[in-house]
């Protein structure tokens, strides 16, 4: 089953509901990056919830840059995700662990810490890119961003992001990982008024009721297509589908020749130091682990252009 974000609102358009799954996508980075079990899910968080803030951006180009930096073992956490459904993230920690919970969940609060920052950067497309800060309030990932959302946007929401992680599965320990967005929509008071009989107070008890983590993983381990397990979860909401579906992959835009361009910002005195000292250079992407290697020749031209430059 490939990963896919779609999209929904309720029929009278009082609730947004976004659903992801990144199964593969987050097997593919677990494969990238080594990531212990904690790891593997935070990092799978941070890039469904970047996924999921980025589905309200309105042009292909669009992206939203994730920041999760508290002190838990597992350091920063990194996602970047597009409104194309692209996304790519990493942790500068990817080894550390810590003991599963008693449910056999992954105690992502604990690697992540509860003393932080959680950051978002949104690049519409066009102009400059604009950023917004909190701070940490569990670590869990799901609820620092629903406080983000609540804080720094005045938007009521509930998120629920999950994993199921087998550490025994060296080939895909990654059986399931999925997000699920809800948001009640501006003006969602005045509509209520004119369309139903629900206050605004109804209207949060029932998102909150329908914000039940076990049955959302229970669903999804059926091996439901994430547009089912959204319908199942809102059939007394009649959810209306969007045709904006998407399908998701972890895919980075790093390349051998982005890098030596890369390469150039050394300076001539850095190149020479590789060229003389090193016979060479190596560059790791930070974000999807790729390893390009450099021999003195490349070293050599790169060298010459900027040489061409100054003369």
């Amino acid at each position: 089953m490939n990963d896919r974000l779609v999209r929904a609102l309720t029929a009278d358009g009082r609730v947004r509901v976004v659903g992801v799954n990144i199964t593969q996508s987050l097997n593919k980075a677990y494969h990238r990056h080594h990531l212990s079990a904690v790891a593997t899910a935070a990092l799978g968080r941070t890039m469904s919830a970047g996924l999921l803030l980025a589905s309200s951006m309105k042009r292909s180009q669009a992206r939203v840059n994730v920041r999760v930096a508290g002190d838990g073992g597992l350091g920063l956490i990194y996602a970047d995700a597009g409104f194309d459904g692209t996304v790519r993230g990493f942790v500068t920690n990817p080894e550390f662990e810590v003991p599963p919970l008693a449910d056999g969940q992954q105690d992502v609060s604990q690697g992540v810490g509860q003393t932080g920052f959680f950051k978002v950067m949104r690049d519409v497309g066009y102009g400059e890119p604009y950023s917004s800060t909190v701070e940490l309030i569990v670590g869990d990932i799901a609820n620092d961003v629903a406080w983000y959302l609540a804080s720094s946007e005045q938007t009521y929401s509930k998120l629920m992001l999950t994993e199921v992680i087998d550490p025994d599965n060296s080939e895909a320990p990654v059986k399931v990982a999925a997000g699920l967005l809800l948001q009640i929509m501006p003006m969602a008071t005045l509509r209520i008024a004119k369309t139903s009989n629900l206050s605004q107070e109804s209207l949060v008890a029932e998102l909150e009721a329908k914000s039940d983590l076990q049955n959302f993983m229970d669903l999804l381990t059926q091996d439901k297509a994430i547009e089912d397990v959204m319908t199942e979860l809102f059939a007394d909401m009649r959810l209306d589908i969007l045709p904006l579906s998407k399908d998701v992959s972890f895919n980075c835009p790093c390349s051998f020749d982005r890098m030596l361009a890369a390469m150039k910002m050394f300076g001539e005195e850095d190149l020479r130091s590789m060229i003389a000292d090193d016979k060479g250079a190596e560059a790791i992407c930070h974000f999807c682990g790729e390893v390009y290697r450099v021999d003195t020749a490349q070293l050599n031209d790169l060298l010459a252009d900027l040489q061409a430059v100054k003369a």
